[in-house]
């Protein structure tokens, strides 16, 4: 869950930063090469796959290889985004990372390969600027 969790922020604040009108992001995350359990001195590797929209209805996809993360913070790795079928970003990490990046486990207990986990992240804009009862809710 941590992968998908810290690719769809990082990876939304990358596109927002790159000038694309994110609407929603949804990233799964899958433990073990090609869903497979690693085998002795392979990396762990957790393959991350993203959909989502941006505003104007092209669709972003994000797609990878997660070798190190950090929760919330930064991925690093392989990781691909498409925007409206365009090439938009090739990076090896996403994010900060302060310290030393975690390499990428299956949760504790969990032995099966491959268990998606997903994340949503919407984005709200409220306009409201003829209203003069409008305000806006902190934390919201």
């Amino acid at each position: 869950m941590t992968v998908a969790y810290t690719t769809d922020q990082t990876a939304t604040a990358e596109l927002q930063r790159r000038h694309v009108d994110v609407q929603w992001l949804n990233c799964k995350g899958s433990y073990g090469s090609r869903g497979a359990t690693p085998s002795a001195g392979e990396n762990t590797v957790a393959t991350v796959d993203c959909e989502g929209k941006t505003r104007d209805g092209k669709d972003i996809t994000v797609t990878g290889r997660v070798t190190k993360a950090v929760s919330g913070s930064c991925v690093r790795g392989d990781l691909v985004a498409e925007v409206g079928g365009k090439p938009w970003f090739r990076v090896s990490g996403l994010g900060k990372c302060d310290g030393t990046p975690s390499p990428v486990k299956p949760p504790a207990g969990d032995t099966r390969p491959g268990q998606p986990t997903v994340t949503v992240t919407v984005t709200r804009t409220v306009w409201c600027e003829a209203d003069p009862h409008c305000r806006p809710v902190e934390g919201k």
